[in-house]
């Protein structure tokens, strides 16, 4: 069992219109039921809640992400979180977020989450000119943004503010201004992430067509060093690659991913980590929205994928995912749980290269290591 905590997470799919660099599964439909896809969430929620039987851990999270979670309503909101009251216990001071879009932030609907028990909001800003808002697709402009940024702050105790940078031809002064504004607005806690061109995007079928570049290597790595000193000077240093807090206001949620905690997914394609038993079970839900529906009221839950993790997998997994964060991972604690040795060689290697660091039974990665982790994690694990 893990000691790192027990979230829920529930899968909102639908959006307005689709990102042109969103691989997640999101989808674009004129109309929908919200409360009848909530009552359809309920009903997985129950059929979670019944694998883990009698011995139901505490939630310390719930988190609706998207898609969209914020075209939702309040009542459809609290259709969900009056289920998962009823069916766990939840710690004292849970943490519940909404993802929410500029596009659909309206001051009573903000009013209705906080109503329903939501009281934290993670708003998807991602750029604060309005010619990169147009690029990325978004439906907001800045103006619309700073709005529903303000409305939240007066709506929420916890409010995160997401940015995307190394956007094409953007520089490092460019960034370094929309920064400064962005850490001036106050918010707790900042997620800040690379452009990446996904495959099957349409921003992929430019970049294959020379239509779209993003900065080279270099230039992105002087971009996230530019965003650690900036981020660390305003007191909102990174606790993970890519998300930046005050301290004590780091998601907590995501926490429980990164630490390797348990959590339920609810919602088309949502995944899930859950200890049945003694056994590390991975979930996985159906993708498409209107098949997920249809399975749930035909079954009772959407769940296409139902797999024991070995021990050995689990291990790597959690090794992944730990090494993101910048507090590291404790190798006795990891090696105690999982039963497989570190691989001191490799430790050790990539330690001497400058990438890793060790002190007794804590392992982290440099900030060195940091610039190039996927590339560390994967030597580390493969």
């Amino acid at each position: 069992m893990s000691d790192a905590g027990f979230g829920i997470y529930v899968h909102w799919p639908f959006c307005a219109a689709k990102c042109p660099y969103c691989d997640f599964n999101s989808h674009v439909r004129a109309q929908f039921d919200d409360l009848e896809w909530a009552r359809a969430i309920v009903r997985e929620l129950e059929h979670v809640a019944s694998l883990q039987g009698d011995e139901r851990p505490i939630v310390q999270s719930i988190f609706f992400g998207g898609g969209t979670p914020s075209l939702m309503s309040g009542a459809a909101a609290g259709t969900v979180l009056d289920a998962i009251a009823r069916l766990w216990r939840s710690s004292n001071d849970i943490e519940i977020t909404l993802e929410a879009n500029p596009a659909s932030a309206e001051a009573a609907r903000f009013r209705d989450y906080r109503a329903a028990g939501i009281n934290r909001v993670s708003l998807g800003v991602q750029a604060l000119n309005d010619a990169d808002l147009k690029f990325l697709g978004r439906l907001h402009n800045v103006a619309e943004a700073k709005a529903a940024l303000a409305m939240a702050m007066q709506t929420f105790e916890r409010v995160s503010l997401d940015l995307i940078y190394a956007r094409p031809n953007q520089t490092a002064a460019q960034w370094e201004r929309e920064l400064t504004e962005a850490l001036a607005f106050g918010t707790e806690h900042l997620s800040l992430y690379q452009l990446t061109i996904e495959p099957a995007t349409p921003f992929a079928t430019l970049a294959r067509t020379g239509a779209l570049t993003v900065p080279d290597d270099d230039s992105a790595a002087g971009l996230y060093e530019l965003t650690q000193a900036m981020t660390q000077a305003a007191n909102r240093p990174a606790y993970e690659v890519s998300n930046h807090a005050a301290p004590g206001a780091e998601c907590r949620h995501n926490l429980i991913y990164w630490r390797y905690g348990a959590y339920a997914g609810a919602g088309p394609g949502a995944h899930g980590r859950l200890d049945l038993g003694g056994k590390r079970v991975a979930t996985v839900c159906e993708k498409l929205p209107e098949r997920w529906q249809n399975r749930v009221a035909r079954e009772g839950y959407g769940i296409v994928e139902f797999e024991e993790i070995a021990a050995e997998d689990a291990a790597r997994e959690h090794l992944l995912m730990n090494l993101r964060l910048t507090e590291g991972i404790d190798l006795q604690r990891w090696q105690s749980r999982w039963g497989v040795a570190p691989n001191t060689a490799q430790i050790a290697a990539l330690a001497d290269a400058g990438f890793l660091a060790q002190d007794g039974a804590i392992l982290k990665a440099t900030p060195q290591g940091r610039l190039v982790l996927n590339s560390v994690i994967a030597e580390l694990v493969g």
